[in-house]
């Protein structure tokens, strides 16, 4: 019902403060019911889930703008959020309370804040106005100083995490720009064309789980990075003479990728802290992914944009002409391929693991020391 863009970007504030609470508690409440033997291949059918509404969100929202204006897509999340709340409350069990009291990091909650915001605003304003201007200059300065202040107080090892949201989250942007700017498609099929990434994932996501149980998180996930890689790259050769049996192998591999990848990582995180500690980890992951969907669609949409207007000087993303579009979409996810190259060297060469308990600890250090204070 917003009726200005203002209005909407307070309501869509709103709508994010309730998926706060959603995503931050989901696998505390799983890690805490089923037993570290089957930890993994629980998280891994969450992730099937997760998958599946992602999956769906596009192609349902496709079919539907075909025949309606874009308020349906707000509407259609009442009837279901209400179903949603009747099954929580008759499904989930209650958890036990904790006599301890949880401190809660008001500073750190303040610098994330400053850093997300700061970050956003100043990569409008660099696409807009240039990178070298004031206000962008003066905004993306701040946001890399509250960042670093951030990882200081926090020292929290959740990187991976972070960078393969970055790269999903990017990928979800750009990929309609390609479908429907060079392959012209209707809006309804590149709905269910984006859909195929997630749709493999969560086929893959429970499988992982499974394959983690049993041979351990570390080399499930490194292999998942390794085929996210090849997908990224298959996927930056995609040009105007692209098939749909070409589009759907190449993020058929990178759906895969991302399959073995989630679930492990997840998994680790949730079984290396204390069980008093569970909210706090999934908070955590539920941050690190949050981070990784504001720089995601900031930074690859700006190298998106970039590469078009190095083609197309002066013409904006969603008129620019078919090869502008299909250089930036190829260039975008090459520097996708690269990002995850980095999750690889910090699997394969940092501990997760024990780096995540040193943190906990630490956090439970600082609880201890506060509680007698």
């Amino acid at each position: 019902m917003a009726p200005s863009i203002d209005w909407l970007i307070g309501f869509r504030a709103v709508q994010g403060l309730g998926a706060l609470f959603i995503s931050g508690l989901g696998l505390a409440i799983i890690t805490e019911i089923f037993p570290c033997s089957e930890r993994g291949r629980a998280v891994g059918i969450m992730g099937s889930v997760v998958s599946l509404g992602i999956a769906l969100g596009p192609s349902v929202g496709g079919l539907l703008l075909g025949w309606a204006e874009w308020r349906i897509l707000f509407f259609i999340n009442v009837p279901l959020g209400l179903i949603a709340s009747l099954l929580v409350a008759w499904v989930v069990p209650a958890s036990e309370r904790k006599k301890e009291k949880q401190h809660f990091d008001l500073l750190g909650a303040l610098l994330a804040l400053v850093t997300l915001s700061n970050f956003a605003l100043g990569m409008t304003f660099g696409q807009s106005e240039g990178f070298f201007s004031a206000s962008a200059l003066s905004l993306l300065l701040l946001a890399a100083i509250a960042l670093v202040s951030f990882l200081l107080v926090e020292a929290v090892n959740l990187f991976n995490n972070w960078l393969v949201f970055i790269v999903l989250t990017g990928g979800l942007l750009i990929t309609p720009f390609f479908l429907e700017r060079v392959k012209q498609y209707p809006t309804s099929k590149v709905g269910l064309l984006l859909a195929v990434s997630p749709v493999v994932s969560g086929l893959i996501a429970p499988l992982a789980g499974a394959l983690s149980d049993r041979f351990g998180s570390r080399l499930i996930c490194l292999i998942g990075l390794g085929v996210m890689i090849g997908g990224c790259l298959g996927i930056s050769t995609l040009d105007a003479q692209t098939t749909e049996q070409d589009y759907v192998l190449r993020y058929l591999v990178f759906g895969t990728g991302l399959g073995l990848f989630r679930s492990p990582n997840d998994s680790t995180v949730m079984g290396a802290v204390p069980r008093e500690r569970l909210g706090i980890a999934s908070g955590l992951l539920s941050l690190s992914r949050t981070l990784g969907v504001n720089v995601g669609v900031s930074v690859i949409g700006a190298v998106f944009g970039a590469l078009i207007a190095n083609l197309a000087p002066g013409t904006d993303v969603a008129v620019a002409p078919p090869e502008a579009v299909v250089a930036g979409f190829q260039g975008s996810y090459r520097l996708a391929a690269l990002i995850l190259c980095v999750a690889v060297i910090l699997t394969a060469v940092v501990k997760n693991q024990a780096l995540l308990i040193k943190s906990m600890n630490f956090v439970s250090r600082k609880d201890a020391k506060t509680q007698r204070d």
